[in-house]
């Protein structure tokens, strides 16, 4: 049950012209910068990271375990993380997430700048890292609505995702330059100021005075396990069979889509067009991305989740591609358009959820999302170099494009994906 205190959010009574734009709502806006600078910062440290572990030991093992262990620490996390978040004011979980970061990114930076660091002392870091990430993902996407009228969503979700895009793209060209003249450990000093000003500047958010127990406590006067919360937010999760039949897709589509490019695509670029032009077949899908983004600020149909399921199996293109005709300017163009629809579905998926999902289960049910859709990723990168080995990298690359396909016109099928549509006013939260 939640009960709320006399008003003190910034959103104005409805039908005025303040609805029309969510950078009207001062909350929104130092969500927006406080995402944006996280992001802007963080992708830095990919690149920062991958060079310092080279420097160090050589060894693509060495980096495939350091970057491993924060993965598995962040997918084992986040079902806790989605019960901090919708037991805790989300921008203070925010807030102490960030700071958080910014330290054990603070430390990784030390240990490469001062020639201490260590494989054992960077995986420890990295699972530090990734754990404090499970928390800060559900937080983050369930503090969208509190910030603006449920009518902004969609913009306002589009808004994020382009400041987003924008800021990984910058922060990747920036962060790639910084690394080859200073050094990666500067780039993660970096990574680590950029988490410290977004703790700031979650900080300023300002949301409804909340009292918050889990509804799953049966009882008034005690404090609900976690084991409560966690089997609240599977009911919630499960109940709508829109949400777990596209968060099913997505595990199939993932696994397949990720396997393709990261494995068999980089080996695809050095038997044809090269190692430079594989970064801009990436470069050019974030800034499909971007497109898909600004699309979605000014397109606004009912049924966008039905809309958004389908165009997913535009992602299928760029595979195919790769398998059939992998020149670089037919891979270009396929991967900005991949990047277009992956976009359009995205800011589709977090309106319908915020939409319909109760408040105070918002960030379970994206801790769900999350876990289904990341999880058979490792499986997909793990099968697809065998299968490639037995079949052909061509023919594993069609069949990694005809399972995305098939999976999102089986999701398709599903009436209630088909026809979900947006409702006029917020879900009531109690």
């Amino acid at each position: 049950m939640t009960s709320s205190g006399p008003p003190t959010t910034d959103a104005p009574a409805p039908e005025t012209r303040r609805e029309r734009n969510p950078l009207s709502y001062p909350s929104f806006r130092w969500l927006l910068a406080a995402r944006t600078t996280s992001i802007l910062g963080n992708a830095v440290a990919p690149i920062a990271l991958a060079f310092a572990v080279l420097d160090l030991t050589g060894s693509v093992t060495d980096l495939g375990l350091v970057v491993a262990a924060r993965s598995v620490a962040n997918v084992a996390i986040l079902l806790v993380g989605g019960v901090i978040a919708d037991r805790l004011p989300r921008h203070l979980v925010l807030v102490g997430t960030s700071l958080a970061a910014a330290l054990t990114q603070a430390a990784v930076a030390a240990l490469v700048l001062t020639g201490s660091a260590t494989i054992p002392l960077l995986v420890l870091l990295g699972v530090l890292n990734g754990a404090v990430a499970a928390v800060a993902l559900p937080a983050a996407a369930a503090l969208v609505p509190d910030t603006v009228p449920a009518a902004l969503l969609r913009p306002a979700n589009a808004l994020l995702r382009l400041g987003l895009n924008a800021a990984g793209i910058l922060g990747a060209a920036v962060g790639a330059a910084l690394v080859g003249a200073v050094g990666p450990g500067w780039g993660l000093a970096i990574d680590a100021v950029g988490f410290a000003v977004a703790g700031v500047l979650f900080g300023f958010v300002r949301l409804p005075t909340r009292r918050t127990r889990p509804a799953e406590d049966p009882s008034p006067g005690r404090r609900a396990s976690v084991l409560l919360d966690l089997r609240g937010g599977w009911r919630e999760f499960t109940r709508r069979r829109w949400v777990w039949v596209v968060v099913a897709q997505f595990g199939v589509l993932n696994a397949a889509f990720v396997g393709a490019t990261t494995v068999l695509g980089p080996v695809v670029a050095d038997a044809s067009f090269g190692r430079g032009g594989w970064g801009v077949v990436v470069a050019a899908q974030t800034i499909g991305l971007a497109l898909g983004a600004a699309v979605a600020i000014r397109w606004r149909p009912r049924r966008a989740l039905g809309i958004g399921v389908g165009l997913m199996a535009v992602t299928a293109i760029p595979v195919a591609t790769l398998g059939i005709a992998p020149a670089l300017p037919a891979l270009v163009v396929a991967f900005a358009l991949g990047g277009v629809a992956l976009e359009i579905f995205a800011v589709a998926w977090d309106q319908s959820l915020q939409s319909h999902v109760p408040r105070e289960a918002l960030a379970r049910v994206y801790s769900y999302d999350m876990v289904g859709s990341f999880i058979a990723i490792p499986l997909g990168e793990v099968m697809v170099g065998p299968i490639a080995q037995a079949l052909g990298i061509g023919p594993t690359l069609l069949g990694c494009a005809a399972v995305i396909v098939l999976a999102s016109l089986a999701a398709l099928s599903v009436r209630s994906v088909r026809t979900l549509t947006v409702p006029a006013s917020p879900v009531d939260p109690r």
